[in-house]
């Protein structure tokens, strides 16, 4: 059974790209907890909302919105606040892991892919902190990726992104702390989502990647969820500046 975090009902908490894959079973993970959730993402989410309340009892809040664009992003944090409260939980985990030739990538495709993987974290944040110092603390939990620790290839954008968002997330628990507002990041390995399964997950690759990792097992978007409930809850009121990487042991493979 999943541990219940008693302090997390009632909380607001936001999660940008929550309709799908990682962020799906955030949604949930936290809709579970009697926490109020809003979300973000560009597809419509409607019927993802309608399964979450018949399943759990608790609808969450969607709010489509493309992350890129600033003035939208800003515009959908605030709306959540007014209909839940100021948000005490942010976790930025939409991402896009498009793959692209390093010699041939143009600047409209880098600025697209910093755009999505580390300006809206960035903006996501400074939208949420002043209502966080309010509430007197908060906690920040950043998506990031062992894609940069392992020197992979083939997509050097989001790889960049994903090294600026450890950058980011030690800077901001540094200069928040005082407020009592945490700042985490989690760097998951090659988690099972659907859009993986579809797009880059073969037989051969897998079997390869487990063969690195201590654990033998694929990472599901589930197994992300213990973690993030976690570093969101008082559970870990004194943790704050850490990457916590769950990825069965690749890196240390």
């Amino acid at each position: 059974m999943a541990a219940i975090f008693d302090d997390l009902k009632g909380q607001s908490i936001f999660i940008t790209g929550g309709g799908s894959g990682i962020g799906a079973a955030l949604t949930e993970a936290f809709l579970r907890q009697g926490a109020k959730v809003a979300f973000c993402q560009r597809s419509d989410a409607t019927p993802f909302c309608d399964a979450m309340e018949k399943s759990t009892g608790n609808r969450p809040l969607f709010l489509p919105c493309d992350i890129s664009v600033t003035d939208q992003l800003q515009l959908t944090l605030s709306t959540a606040a007014k209909v839940h409260g100021p948000i005490t939980v942010l976790v930025n985990n939409a991402a896009n892991d498009k793959r692209h030739d390093t010699l041939t990538t143009d600047e409209a495709l880098w600025d697209w892919s910093m755009a999505v993987n580390l300006k809206s974290y960035f903006f996501a944040c400074q939208s949420v902190l002043p209502g966080m110092k309010a509430a007197g603390g908060g906690s920040i939990i950043n998506f990031s990726s062992i894609s940069f620790m392992m020197a992979d290839a083939g997509y050097a954008s989001y790889i960049t992104a994903n090294a600026g968002i450890v950058g980011m997330t030690r800077t901001l628990a540094r200069e928040f702390g005082p407020d009592r507002i945490r700042v985490n990041a989690v760097a998951p390995g090659w988690v099972m989502t659907d859009k993986q399964k579809d797009m880059w997950v073969t037989p051969e690759g897998l079997a390869r990647h487990l063969e690195r990792q201590c654990i033998p097992d694929p990472i599901q978007p589930e197994d992300m969820t213990g973690v993030v409930l976690f570093l969101a809850s008082q559970g870990s009121r004194m943790m704050t500046s850490q990457t916590l990487i769950l990825d069965g042991g690749y890196i240390s493979g």
